[in-house]
């Protein structure tokens, strides 16, 4: 498996209404959402995956038994 980083869409119009009128008192997720925007990219995990594409990459890492 490896990471193809996308950039993060904005939260549709639709949706933000929806979720405000769910919670018209509000909510620590959305009130956390609306002041700091997305949190993580796709990007800050690029390196945690391998560039190949495959997980037998690691397999030949681990010694036989």
């Amino acid at each position: 498996m490896s990471l193809r980083p996308d950039p993060l869409e904005p939260v549709p119009e639709e949706t933000a209404r929806v979720a405000h009128a769910a919670f018209p008192k509000g909510h620590p997720y959305l009130t956390l959402r609306d002041a700091l925007g997305p949190i993580f990219q796709d990007e800050d995990f690029v390196a945690l995956f391998p560039a190949c594409g495959s997980c037998t990459c690691i397999l030949r890492l681990i010694p036989a038994a």
